[in-house]
């Protein structure tokens, strides 16, 4: 469960550097697309945590692999709407490809060793 608990410790930090970052959007953005990020982000953690706990993980990791590829849309949105300078944008575009990779070898790794129960 080492990778498991690496994930879960990467989504933390990320979420360590983005909150603050978010907090500082205009009062326009900051309720709405930086809410949203946010949302996002906490969905993530929270499929991954359920992952960590369930003996099924495939459902909440492929969740957890859809919630970073609509992160990264919505982060580029505010990149582009000149929220996020370059240098952050690169730092926390860079975070969510750290953590998609591992969700991404998690998810992976589940489909490979587990296998679904069947009825009969």
């Amino acid at each position: 469960m080492a990778d498991s608990d690496n994930v879960l410790t990467r989504l933390h930090d990320l979420m360590l550097y983005v909150v603050p970052v978010l907090a500082k959007f205009p009062r326009d953005q900051k309720f709405v697309l930086g809410d949203r990020i946010e949302i996002k982000l906490l969905d993530i953690q929270e499929c991954c945590v359920r992952a960590y706990y369930s003996k099924d993980k495939r459902q909440y990791l492929a969740d957890a692999n859809m919630g970073i590829e609509v992160t990264r849309h919505l982060v580029r949105l505010a990149h582009d709407l000149k929220l996020l300078n370059t240098q952050r944008y690169g730092t926390i575009a860079e975070k969510l490809n750290d953590v998609g990779r591992m969700i991404g070898g998690w998810l992976k790794h589940a489909c490979g060793t587990e296998r679904p129960e069947t009825k009969g």
